[in-house]
């Protein structure tokens, strides 16, 4: 039988205190939703359920991915119809997986994750997504991310696209700090950034 991967989209579409619009990022639910769909049942849920806001500037930037354009044009409904994520924690223990899509807008869903990671199952972001492990802990307390590398977008990479002044804290700076200065980035900014708590195998399955 396939495994069941719960997909967390964001429901904010302005960042707070300004007039940015934002959401998820395009390619980072388009693509891996593509390599999900061939090995996985896949469930799309957001805090508030229903359609969740697409960050226009992903739309603009990534008019010349084939994939991208493909899955905006069809799959509209994945992210339209979005189920209620407090309605899907009842049925944590039905899922395999756990994946968190970038985008400065952070779904709090502390609940979730823990569940996740006491039973030992993948927990994964993307880009601004592993903001949602910073407050997660442990049966014991600990920080999820103690001593673990960790990813996740950079200092320089908000600088570039010109948020920092707009953000509550820097994704790189806590992400350094929770997991005891194990923070890892690429070479070079917007190389690909992906946080796997655990890794999932699901070979033959």
């Amino acid at each position: 039988m396939a495994p069941k991967v719960l997909i967390v989209l964001t429901s904010v579409d302005k960042i707070p205190g300004t007039d940015h619009q934002t959401g998820w990022f395009l390619p980072e639910f388009a693509h891996a939703y593509y390599v999900l769909k061939e090995k996985a049942e896949t469930v799309i849920a957001s805090p508030d359920g229903g359609e969740a806001p697409l960050d226009p500037t992903s739309v603009k930037m990534f008019e010349n991915d084939p994939a991208c354009m493909k899955f905006l044009n069809e799959s509209q409904s994945l992210w339209k119809t979005t189920r209620k994520l407090s309605d899907v924690l009842a049925e944590a223990a039905g899922f395999d997986a756990i994946f968190y899509v970038g985008g400065h807008g952070h779904p709090n869903s502390l609940s979730l994750i823990q569940h996740f990671a006491n039973a030992k199952k993948p927990v994964t972001a993307v880009c601004q997504g592993p903001t949602v492990f910073l407050k997660a802990t442990s049966p014991t307390g600990e920080s999820l991310l103690s001593s673990a590398t960790v990813t996740g977008f950079s200092n320089a990479e908000e600088d570039q696209i010109g948020m920092t002044a707009a953000m509550p804290f820097l994704l790189e700076d806590e992400l350094n700090r929770v997991s005891g200065g194990k923070y890892v980035k690429a070479s070079e900014p917007w190389a690909r950034r992906w946080l796997f708590h655990s890794a999932p195998d699901w070979e033959g399955r």
